[in-house]
């Protein structure tokens, strides 16, 4: 009798070959800003490998965190027999576990977009002056949807 082989997990390439099928195709339409090489497929399957990571790191972490917020609110009780100092306490620690979860969110959104980005050939161009990102910004922060300039401009307002 033989034993049944467990399948075996798919490599990064694969799942990046499977959620990017034309990513091999598409390289050479990465914008690039002047002066910078162009994107090579190592670079890309990097960037878009961490990008699959981050999702579903996150999205694990947001259900655990999703978790300890209902088990929050579901034991923060009416407060009755508690002293101020208690209910203070339980009030900041449902506020940070609250601003915690939000800010996952917003970076699972962000990552998804971005890897909706490179699905749909938009990745690396500024999403307000239509111009390259630029390699460096999105080697450092590969959600980036906006230039450096762009960004600065934003953040004047």
């Amino acid at each position: 009798m033989s034993k049944a082989t467990p399948a075996a997990e798919p490599t990064v390439a694969h799942i990046i070959d499977q959620t990017f099928p034309d990513l091999a195709r598409d390289v050479t339409s990465f914008p690039v800003r002047e002066g910078e090489e162009p994107w090579t497929l190592a670079e890309i399957h990097e960037l878009a490998a961490g990008l699959l990571a981050d999702r579903e790191r996150l999205e694990a972490e947001l259900a655990a965190a999703d978790r300890d917020l209902s088990d929050l609110l579901r034991n923060s009780g009416d407060g009755a027999g508690d002293d101020q100092a208690d209910y203070g306490s339980s009030a900041l620690e449902r506020e940070q576990e609250l601003t915690l979860v939000n800010n996952m969110r917003d970076l699972l959104a962000q990552t998804k977009r971005a890897i909706e980005r490179i699905k749909t050939g938009a990745y690396g161009t500024c999403e307000v002056t239509g111009l390259p990102i630029g390699k460096a910004r999105l080697q450092a922060f590969p959600r980036a949807t906006l230039s450096v300039e762009a960004k600065a401009r934003e953040e004047r307002r």
